[in-house]
């Protein structure tokens, strides 16, 4: 009798074939063996586009081979703290190192089943202390999160691409078998880019905005709570840690998809890969994901909260859920902060994985994602989902500016990918992150910061090396000491006492806090004694790395150095200020660099603009983000980055620098977090004995338009400012003295109240009803002359005042300047270039501005008001021209080594020789001789044949053996046929496919 099967390939792992009852005509009971190799083997070819069949094995800290043992239960309990394993992944070698994730589950956590009807069960989660994070040693850049409860399943992440790792089988004899055997255990590994998707309906979006919770009842529970959470905080704001507490839903697919026996397993693996998601340094923020409570639905409840097709119900389904099964006491240890429901029901259009509220973190019933479960890859869709609740939008308009990071991999692309060649989180999620992080309460306190039962230290303060030895190696062995040259803290080496000079070692160090000495204890392979200090660290640092190079060459940058925590995959950096000196380019301001820069780049309103540096003048908390305004229209766009390292924070102050995006504040005396400020004259520490106030009136009968220079202000002043005593239509300027520049005002400007930045400084003008201000903290690196654009005949009345240290007071006794005539006129400053090289030319005066009471020449704009001298002509370069003559460059390189299409070039050109000496380029017309020859044909010759394949046919049978064939030419590169004087490659070969015999493929082995 025919018996149909049903075959299904696990996200998790296994492999089952469910025999069906013949009466119900293909449905499934829950009579499933697991199928052999090769039948597997080729129903993962349905799943996965390419993978590998490969047996990692157990290794010491240096990649030394110690077992094919890889599972939990036949490792050593007591070196499971640190784990080393070696894995081939496409054949390369990875060496990884795992410490255990002791806090991805609280202690006591469980497991609850929400059965028929209303009778729950509840198990203790098992098995959570087999979950790991670390790195792969010899390849930079990588984090790894896997699990070994039973074989290695997780994900290994390169600086390039992201693979996943299972057993072949899960579970079962096979694995005793063959892990105590010491063969190894067969594992496959893929890409995450191999796992075959149904195409994806663009249509709908992932994100969630409605409101409409629904429900009298709820509705009162969810104020109560919201009340209760914003009078209650768990910490205070200067917390660095922050936890999300997660209730893990899970409805009946995904549990009848894995299995009762393995579904545990499987989603703390899960979530281990989401919570090394989250400690991706580009998040910018420390966030653990941490399980208090898995519930698992039954069929009738799981259908019951997905409308299948109807995302934005399903989701309100799942939020109203989780808010009912809400613990009522805040302190209660299974008190969740964020719910995450798990479904293989389809709930939205074709390829939608997740759905999520935006922003709705805390709130309790807002906290919640709803995600398709497609395997470990779905590790991605529920940190994107879980991204959106903590306020990030999709990466790329409308949602941000971020779109250029899409194609790099950012978490938050709108599309969710598990196939990301460098998964990472955009610096606008990180911004977005940054903008509500501190506003959610509920991540504040720690889940492991209850009355658990206190775990000492370290743990070999309580276990003497001959215990150890013991544990290891069985009664009555003891630690060897027939040996004085071994370091007790690098290798454990143990010895029986009827044979003590037959030493026997596992290969690894006894645990941290064993005695090695009076007063000393091993700690990280070395015997030392132990101090408050190290007894703090999390982990144990390594060594701090050298400084790198400074992030300025002047003007003040940061450089940092780095040291590592041997349990965190994050370096611990620290920064010192570095090329404190001034820039030898006057008024540079680093600000403006970094927006000039995207002058020639960055389009806005599809235009190029000419961008100048802005601060916003209220948001201190983006003062670290570049902002630039556009000199064309005055938009001001933000440029999605942060300001590059040392730039200073404000130009209000002139010391704190940003540093990876944070304000840093530094003192006047360059020390990082010092309090030591300038007196009002610029004198670090000063008192102000030294400052002088220079303050005076202005009043002047304007006789004539255009710019009216009022007022000097010299190089070094301070808190400068200028007002009108009442409104007038003539309008005020500012000048740059050193380079000329109007630019407060200038003829085309609308004189509209705005800050305005010059070179370093910051101004403030004010335009009240006429009535106008001008004001700077400064210092001024440079002077500036103050002017009048006049409309009109009305008389201007202002006042102004500035600071300035008594030994930088100006050498004019009166700011104000003096009608143009009396100080300055025009001077001859040096004749122009002449008209022509020869044969008689013309050249005339340039003139310039000249102080009279020093003779030194100034800006020409002194001069402006004043009538221009006329110029004089006078003859030059008399001589005859010389006859030009062709110039000849050499030859070039020919084009080609052989063939029929070589050629060479040189340059010709036509050149007239000058009476001073030198030549000069001119028209070929004016050469009289024949041009020489500028290109011309070289090597010629034929060139020599090569054999060209062709690609080799299909196998001329498709089971067992048979021969492939392929077509061998001699040709030449014109494709003529030619000799070939090397041997001709072969053009049969044989080809072995499986076997013809038998029911099912086989392969052999690995």
């Amino acid at each position: 009798m025919h018996v149909p099967v049903h075959v299904c390939v696990w996200g998790g792992g296994t492999l089952f074939v469910c025999i069906c009852a013949p009466v119900h005509d293909y449905v499934c009971i829950d009579q499933c063996v697991i199928l052999s190799l090769p039948v597997y083997t080729e129903s993962l070819q349905h799943v996965l586009r390419e993978y590998g069949v490969v047996k990692p094995v157990n290794t010491d800290s240096v990649g030394r081979f110690l077992s094919g043992a890889v599972s939990a239960p036949q490792l050593d309990s007591q070196h499971r703290e640190t784990l080393f394993y070696n894995v081939t992944v496409f054949g390369q070698e990875l060496h990884l190192r795992l410490h255990l994730n002791s806090r991805l589950v609280v202690p006591g956590a469980k497991v609850e089943w929400h059965e028929e009807g209303s009778e729950t069960t509840y198990e203790p989660l098992r098995d959570s202390d087999c979950f790991y994070v670390g790195e792969v040693t010899n390849v930079r850049d990588t984090s790894v999160a896997i699990s070994n409860c039973d074989g290695l399943a997780g994900m290994i992440r390169t600086g390039k691409e992201e693979f996943f790792i299972e057993p072949l089988v899960r579970g079962g004899g096979l694995m005793v078998e063959e892990e105590e055997r010491g063969d190894g255990r067969r594992h496959i590994v893929y890409r995450s880019s191999a796992i075959k998707r149904p195409p994806v309906n663009q249509t709908g979006s992932d994100r969630y905005r409605e409101d409409n919770e629904g429900g009298d009842g709820v509705q009162a529970r969810v104020n109560q709570q919201t009340r209760q959470a914003r009078a209650r905080r768990q910490a205070n704001e200067e917390h660095e840690l922050f936890n999300i507490e997660v209730l893990l839903g899970v409805d009946s697919s995904v549990v009848h998809f894995h299995g009762r026996e393995h579904i545990q397993k499987y989603l703390l693996t899960l979530m281990n890969i989401v919570n090394e998601i989250y400690q991706d340094r580009t998040l910018g923020a420390h966030i653990n994901v941490v399980l208090v409570r898995i519930i698992m639905l039954c069929p009738a409840k799981s259908m019951s909260l997905i409308e299948l097709g109807n995302p934005s119900q399903s989701l309100e389904n799942i939020c109203r859920w989780a808010f009912l099964q809400q613990k009522e006491d805040r302190s209660d240890p299974e008190y969740h902060d964020h719910a995450i429901f798990l479904t293989r029901q389809e709930f939205g259009p074709s390829g939608m994985q997740g759905y999520a509220p935006v922003t709705g973190m805390c709130h309790p019933v807002r906290s919640c994602t709803l995600n398709h479960e497609d395997g470990f890859s779905s590790a991605f869709v529920v940190a994107h989902e879980t991204g959106h609740v903590l306020g990030m939008e999709h990466d790329g308009p409308p949602g941000n500016e971020c779109g250029d990071e899409v194609p790099m991999g950012s978490i938050m692309a709108p599309l969710v990918q598990a196939a990301f060649h460098r998964f990472h989180w955009s610096r606008c999620s990180q911004a977005e992150l940054s903008k509500y992080l501190n506003s959610y309460d509920c991540l504040r306190d720690d889940p492991f910061d209850h009355d658990w039962p206190a775990l000492p230290q370290l743990p070999g303060i309580h276990y003497s090396m001959d215990e150890q030895c013991r544990f290891d190696f069985g009664a009555g062995y003891i630690m060897c000491t027939a040996y004085s040259t071994y370091d007790p803290c690098k290798q454990l080496w143990c010895s029986h006492p009827d044979n003590p000079f037959f030493c026997k070692t596992k290969k690894g160090p006894p645990i941290d806090g064993t005695k090695c000495s009076p007063g000393m204890h091993c700690f990280k392979g070395y015997c030392i004694k132990l101090t408050p200090d190290i007894l703090r660290q999390d982990g144990g640092w390594g060594t701090w790395s050298n400084f790198g190079s400074c992030s300025r060459t002047c003007g003040g940058g940061v450089r940092f150095r780095t040291r590592q925590d041997s349990r965190c995959l994050s370096p611990f950096y620290e920064f010192q200020l570095c090329n404190l000196e001034e820039c030898s380019e006057p008024f540079a301001d680093f600000r403006e660099e970094q927006c000039k820069m995207w002058d020639p780049y960055f389009e806005y309103d599809n235009t190029k603009h000419h961008w100048l540096p802005y601060e916003h003048p209220d948001r201190k908390s983006i003062r670290c983000q570049l902002y630039c305004k556009s000199k064309e229209t005055g938009d001001v766009v933000a440029m999605n980055r942060m300001v590059h390292d040392g730039t200073r924070c404000s130009y209000k102050d002139p010391y704190s620098i940003c540093v990876r995006g944070d304000c840093e504040h530094v003192g006047c005396d360059n020390q990082i977090a010092s309090d030591t400020q300038e007196d009002k004259c610029g004198i670090c520490g000063g008192d102000n004995s030294s400052c002088k106030i220079i303050k005076g009136n202005f009043t002047r009968s304007v006789k004539k338009q255009g710019f009216l220079k009022i007022l000097e202000i010299p190089r070094g002043a301070r808190h400068l400012l200028i007002q009108e005593f009442k409104g007038t239509p003539h309008i005020l300027a500012v000048k740059n003295q050193a380079t000329g520049h109007l630019f407060l005002n200038n003829e085309d400007e609308f004189p509209e109240s705005r800050m305005v930045i010059e070179k370093g400084v910051e101004w403030e003008y004010h335009n009240d009803d006429d009535t106008e201000t001008v004001q700077t903290t400064g210092p001024l690196g440079y002077a500036v002359l103050v002017m009048i654009r006049s409309h009109g005949d009305s008389k201007v009345t202002l006042s102004y005042k500035y600071i300035l240290h008594e030994k930088l007071q100006s050498s004019i006794e009166s700011n104000l300047v003096q009608e143009d005539t009396a100080y300055f006129e025009w001077a001859l400053k040096k004749w122009s270039q002449c008209s022509k090289p020869c044969g008689g030319g013309k050249q005339y005066t340039r003139f310039g501005c000249r102080r009279k009471s020093d003779g030194k020449m100034v800006h020409r704009t002194y001069c402006v008001n004043i009538d221009n001298l006329r110029a004089i002509s006078r003859d030059c370069n008399q001589k005859e021209c010389s006859q030009p003559v062709w110039i000849t460059g050499d030859w070039e390189e020919c084009s080609s080594s052989c063939g029929k299409t070589g050629y060479q070039s040189r340059s010709v050109r036509c050149q007239q020789p000058l009476s001073g000496g030198g030549q000069r380029s001119i028209h070929s017309k004016y050469c009289n001789d024949d041009r020489p020859e500028g290109r011309r044909p070289c090597n010629r010759q034929l060139c020599p044949a090569q054999w060209r394949v062709g690609p080799w046919s299909q196998c001329s049978v498709t089971c067992g053996n048979g021969s492939q064939e392929r077509q061998v030419l001699c040709s030449i590169p014109d494709n003529s046929v030619g000799l070939c004087m090397e041997t001709k490659p072969i053009t049969l070969r044989t080809c072995q496919l499986v076997s013809c015999t038998g029911d099912c493929p086989c392969i052999k082995s690995t």
